[in-house]
């Protein structure tokens, strides 16, 4: 008979195993469809690696994909945390988007010392202020946040495509729904001259590290492990539940708002109704495999980006769909979900009769 039996510390090896183990297994899983097709698998993995880092191009390629792959994964990851269920970061990215636009695109005439940072901090404040509505009315009228945010994507994208087809509609797109672009001074510079890699990759980064001291190291960050943990047991200590979940409110919205901010500043130059292919929700799958840990998401966010930036390539070369990428990424998400299983518990084989 088999018993599991919670673990009192999950070893930094064990669930580092996981991790790794997730993602072969999730390349395993695929190949059987993938072979099922008659594409040659070996193949398709080799060029899916090419694709993602075989040269300076494509790595700096699968890095600003994942760019705003970890701003949103730390956003999941942050609320996950404290068991608030932010599905919302796709329609916070927006907001953020949003406001990098309305401030960014002539609004404010200001050197880019002043204005870039002005710009980062409005976007982390659209995002912030969106989720602190739902916070409010989970902790005040007990409400659903899961139903709350996932519907304010829709409406914040509702709104979106209003301001693009009204008031900050570009009159020199020539009809196409898209903002006036943001200013040379509201502009991420790049990282390397020729390549789309911005300074958005390294503030993410450093984005990443700063949440992983602030929950590991701080009072603040202790209190929103407890509510995490358990909220009524926190309550009863005497700590401010009501304060800690508005504090992660306003950090999960603000990361998922810098994101916009990034895609917009950094890279696309103005704001689109397809701005994200789903980045909000990606995000997720991120903080997912990255047991929720901020330092984990980095390189869970590079994976998944190198995913689906080598599977467009892959798909190109021998002309299997670039799905296969989603497939990948699903299988991966599975595999770590049933590795969780072995980080949390302690598998025990015990012999029928015995206590």
């Amino acid at each position: 008979m088999i018993r599991f039996v919670p673990r009192a510390r999950t070893p930094l090896w064990l669930t580092l195993a996981v991790s790794v183990s997730a993602g072969l297994a999730a390349l395993a899983l695929t190949a059987i469809p993938l072979a099922l097709t008659g594409a040659p698998v070996f193949t398709a993995f080799a060029l899916m690696a090419q694709g993602a880092a075989g040269n300076g191009f494509a790595l700096a390629e699968t890095l600003t994909r994942a760019t705003p792959l970890i701003f949103t994964g730390l956003a999941a990851a942050v609320a996950f945390r404290a068991k608030l269920w932010n599905i919302g970061a796709e329609g916070q990215l927006y907001a953020g988007a949003l406001a990098t636009v309305a401030l960014g695109a002539g609004l404010i005439e200001a050197p880019s010392y002043v204005l870039v940072p002005l710009v980062l901090i409005g976007a982390a404040l659209a995002g912030a202020v969106l989720l602190l509505v739902p916070v409010l009315f989970k902790t005040r009228f007990g409400a659903d946040e899961v139903v709350v945010t996932l519907l304010l994507n829709f409406i914040v994208l509702l709104f979106v495509q209003m301001m693009l087809e009204g008031p900050m509609k570009d009159e020199m797109a020539l009809g196409w729904p898209q903002s006036a672009p943001v200013l040379d001074e509201a502009t991420l510079p790049k990282l390397v001259a020729g390549w789309r890699l911005h300074w958005g990759l390294v503030l993410a980064i450093l984005a990443a590290v700063l949440l992983h001291v602030f929950i590991t190291r701080t009072v603040w960050g202790f209190r929103l492990r407890a509510v995490g943990e358990n909220a009524r047991a926190a309550r009863y200590a005497g700590l401010p539940v009501g304060k800690a979940m508005a504090l992660v409110g306003l950090l999960s919205g603000g990361l998922a708002g810098l994101a916009g901010a990034s895609e917009v500043a950094g890279l696309k130059g103005y704001l689109t109704a397809d701005l994200s292919p789903g980045f909000g929700y990606a995000g997720i799958v991120v903080a997912t495999l990255a047991n929720l840990s901020p330092l984990g998401v980095i390189p869970a966010a590079i994976f998944v980006a190198g995913v689906f930036v080598g599977a467009d390539s892959m798909s190109r070369a021998i002309g299997v769909s670039n799905y296969l990428a989603d497939l990948v990424v699903a299988f991966a998400l599975l595999s770590v979900l049933v590795g969780g299983l072995l980080t949390r518990f302690r598998i025990v084989f015990v012999r029928r009769g015995t206590a």
